[in-house]
């Protein structure tokens, strides 16, 4: 077996590699960690090795962390219990070797590995955009488990300790090194010469260990000290958790009950808690949903989009988008940063100019927020030209068409862009409902047109649905789909249908909610039911956000698509008929004042509805289970219709492109853990008296009688 450490001895320094073979990114598997384990003992024993340097071998990453895989054979909290103490045992050896060890720190450095890090006696880090450093244990329903929610808060401060460690947010180096994270940062040329430097400093006692080398230093604030201080500081980011997760999350809450008892009760007792909680929520539901989550996304990044042989995806080098609004506005934000050339048009100079001023604006809050600079933003900008005609297309390789939301219109586009473009180039729909091979109908090379759904706002929501009918040829799609990993979205394909699949799914929930205000349910109950479930906002909040008049549309083509089992509620179209728009129109369920910020709900709006000012109530659970069940069995409707190609692909799309609570898995993780059966007695005890909307799903029916589940009860969610 091929080792992951290689030792290189160079005058009494120990330059160690770490380079997992036959893996695209170092983690610290239970084989790595027995090599480490050797590693320091040989450093123990010997006499010669005066210091020593952990480099690593990978381009663009140090240590990505743990490897997850091993998390799916835990199946006791004490069995991840055990685990998280062998980090700290391993981790103390570390810290405390007479060898002092420099991490040379060159790409990602996460989770264990940083944990790794904190425990040695230098840090240098490279100043690249690829180094960054964070703990994201929390995104996977997990704490830090090898010593990290003790070492770094002392090290960085509370504050700053605690919002890496409950946020799993990633920090670049230059801010690593204002806090005090790391002790130099360096140009990744010189970053083995300086590490083998300072080892030698260290090892001839000219630099102590601790001390720091960057003029910032880790500055500890003096409520750290104080006892009272540190009590504001624990209340203010509990209130924050909770703002936030509503309490569906337990390792934020969990991480600072940890931190906290180091600080009250000394390290040692901190340590025996993490492996404790550690050890507890390795084996809770809202883990096992994020890591699944986590696979399946990972096993997405591998998907050409195709079955294999996948044929290679072609370069997209310059890029047309007819439509300079909200949408084609963000589309080329993102498309420029890939270093993207583009032409964005409009029918209207003054729209074609908004349009660049948006683009501008995307990328000027990341000019904000340190994420590019000044110059990056300016080039970025320069990649971007606006037009009103059809100037600069004859070259393009992908036209995406971001138009006005109707069949005529963009059947129109469709057929202009065919007269202008090269014959290999491809066109594709940002539409969000209407079937694809609608619009290849009037196409001179029906292959080369699909669909690509963008969900909005397109630089923040990370999901693209890829629509392909039966003539889209296999090399668009694939082209299309590596572009899309290309933005940095996930990518799920779909079989062309009205409302592919996120808009499909959405229409029932959305359907249920307005049936609700039919009977009399306030506009905020409902709302609030629903993001007590989980969802980030709920119904009402997202059809006034979208807008009532796009909705409005929406449902008309869903109506007819799937007759009476999709019909829109009297309360939507009543509102839409009134003329309300939304947000955007400072009008709708909610009001809006000047800013657009929501303000309550509308009282006036009742008053268009079919039971008026006459509220009735509804427990929240009934809420749920109708809105919820609606939108889970119209997602397997979908697997049943052959729209998606698997449950995965489900469960992230509704995850990732309408906000299904990821705690939950996505909707067929939900009918797993809930048991099929059972949500087939649910369905047909509300169908009973409100069919057809409710009839349960073929496939479900079929699973249930069968007793089979969508994925396997252990084990890995993706075998082979």
């Amino acid at each position: 077996m091929t080792s992951a450490l290689t030792t290189d001895v160079r005058d009494g320094i120990a330059v160690v590699t770490l380079d997992v073979p036959n893996a695209p990114v170092n983690t610290f598997a239970r084989s790595v960690r027995d090599e480490f384990t050797a590693l320091i003992e040989r450093f123990d024993r010997d006499e010669s090795i005066r210091a020593a340097v952990i480099r690593s071998g990978k381009p663009d990453v140090w240590v990505a962390g743990a490897d997850i895989e091993e998390f799916l054979g835990i199946e006791t909290s004490s069995q991840a219990e055990a685990l998280s103490r062998d980090g700290h045992a391993l981790l103390d050896r570390l810290e405390k070797l007479k060898t002092p060890v420099v991490a040379a720190i060159n790409g990602a450095c996460l989770g264990g590995g940083l944990e790794a890090a904190l425990a040695c006696a230098y840090r240098i880090g490279t100043e690249t955009p690829k180094t960054v450093f964070g703990l994201p244990e929390v995104q996977l329903g997990l704490i830090p488990g090898g010593g990290g929610t003790q070492r770094l808060p002392r090290l960085v401060g509370l504050e700053a300790g605690l919002d890496m460690i409950l946020t799993g947010r990633n920090i670049r180096a230059r801010k690593a090194l204002q806090m005090g994270l790391i002790h130099e940062l360096v140009h990744p040329a010189i970053l083995d010469d300086v590490a083998i430097e300072r080892a030698k400093a260290l090892a001839d006692g000219v630099l102590k260990r601790g001390m720091v080398g960057g003029p910032h230093g880790a500055r500890h604030m003096l409520l750290d000290e104080n006892r009272v201080g540190r009590a504001l500081v624990f209340r203010q980011a509990r209130e924050r958790i909770l703002a936030r997760t509503r309490g569906h999350y337990p390792a934020p809450l969990a991480a600072l009950d940890v931190v906290a008892t180091g600080y009250a009760h000394g390290t040692e007792r901190g340590y025996r808690e993490e492996a404790r909680l550690f050890g507890e929520l390795a084996v809770s539901e809202v883990s096992r949903q994020l890591v699944f989550l986590f696979f399946a996304t990972s096993a997405l990044k591998k998907d050409p989009g195709v079955p294999e042989p996948a044929p290679p995806p072609k370069p997209i080098q310059k890029l047309g988008i007819l439509g300079a609004g909200f949408m084609g506005a963000g589309i080329a934000s993102i498309a420029a940063q890939q270093g993207t050339l583009i032409r964005l048009k409009d029918a209207d100079p003054g729209r074609v100019g908004k349009g660049l001023a948006a683009a501008r604006e995307v990328m000027r809050d990341r000019l904000t927020k340190k994420q590019i600079t000044r110059q990056q933003l300016d080039d970025y900008m320069t990649l971007i030209g606006g037009t009103t005609d059809y100037s600069g297309f004859r070259n393009v390789d992908l036209v995406i068409e971001a138009v006005f939301e109707d069949l005529g219109v963009k059947q129109a586009v469709l057929q202009e862009t065919e007269a202008v473009t090269r014959a290999d180039a491809i066109f594709a729909s940002n539409t969000s409902t209407i079937p694809i091979a609608q619009l290849a109908s009037v196409s001179s090379r029906p292959p080369q047109v699909i669909g690509m759904h963008f969900f909005s706002p397109v630089p923040k929501m990370p999901l693209l649905e890829v629509i392909v009918t039966p003539q889209t040829s296999r090399e668009v799609s694939a082209t299309v789909v590596g572009y899309g990993k290309a933005l940095g979205k996930t990518v799920i394909v779909v079989n062309d249908a009205p409302g592919f699949f996120a808009n499909r799914i959405l229409a029932p929930y959305i359907n249920e909610a307005g049936i609700l205000l039919d009977e009399g349910v306030a506009v905020d109950t409902i709302d609030r039911a629903l993001v007590e479930f989980g969802f980030p906002v709920g119904p009402i909040t997202l059809i006034d956000e979208v807008g009532l008049d796009i909705a409005g549309k929406s449902g008309a083509i869903m109506l007819e698509a799937f007759g009476n089992r999709m019909a829109p509620s009297q309360s939507l179209v009543r509102v839409v008929a009134a003329g309300r728009s939304g947000r955007k129109g400072k009008k709708g369920f909610y009001r809006y004042d000047e800013t657009g910020k929501k303000r309550g709900v509308d009282p006036s709006v009742y008053e268009l509805l079919p039971t008026g000012q006459r509220r009735t109530e509804i427990p929240s659970d009934e809420i749920q289970r109708r809105c919820v069940l609606a939108m889970v069995n119209e997602a397997v409707r979908c697997l049943q219709d052959g729209i998606l190609r698997s449950s995965r692909d489900g469960d992230v799309g509704a995850v990732f492109g309408i906000g299904f609570p990821p705690f939950r898995g996505g909707p067929f993780r939900y009918v797993d853990s809930l048991g099929t059966e059972r949500v087939v007695r649910a369905l047909e005890g509300l169908n009973s008296d409100r069919a057809p909307r409710f009839a349960p799903a073929q496939l479900l029916i079929e699973m249930a009688r069968a007793g089979r589940r969508f994925y396997p009860e252990r084990g890995h969610p993706f075998p082979g």
